[in-house]
């Protein structure tokens, strides 16, 4: 029987194990590492590239986020405010406070108009409680002017008007 010649640094192999061997390869094969070692340098250049941009766009998010919220707190405590200032004018005695600065008067007892054109009701006029604090432009005007003279007669409503 011829023997196969024993590799160097191999011991001689039987069976299952010499069958196998047949199928790796019994040189030194130099595969190029070069390639493969470029291309694993590259992809984790690029890994690491990638993780620092979407890193930084995250950061970045997250600052204008943090300014949202804080324009957001700002513009909560100012409609608060705000909605504040409209429950203080719309409270009643500041109502009643408000009418009487302008110079109304609490009204009198209403009547009504029934749907056949009855009036329902005693209707009674407004009672000037006190003068009014505040007067009105036009009645500051009349206030201040003096009385029309008996000498200018009254005037008619369709007086001459410039213009016509």
């Amino acid at each position: 029987m011829t023997r196969k010649p024993e590799l160097k640094g191999r011991p001689e192999l039987r069976g299952r194990a010499a069958r196998l061997a047949h199928l790796l390869p019994t040189g030194r094969a130099q595969a190029a590492r070069t390639p493969f070692v470029l291309l694993v340098v590259l992809l984790l250049g690029g890994g690491l590239i990638g993780l620092l941009v979407l890193n930084s766009a995250l950061s970045e998010g997250a600052f204008r986020l943090d300014d949202l919220q804080r324009e957001t707190k700002e513009l909560t405590d100012e409609e608060q405010a705000l909605q504040r200032d409209i429950d203080a004018y719309s409270a009643p005695d500041a109502l009643q406070r408000r009418a009487r600065e302008l110079g109304m008067v609490p009204g009198g007892d209403p009547a009504f108009l029934g749907p056949d054109g009855k009036v329902k009701g005693v209707p009674s006029a407004a009672s000037a409680a006190r003068a009014p604090l505040v007067l009105a432009p036009e009645a500051l005007a009349t206030a201040t002017a003096p009385p029309p003279s008996p000498e200018s007669g009254p005037r008619s409503p369709h007086a001459s008007t410039p213009g016509r």
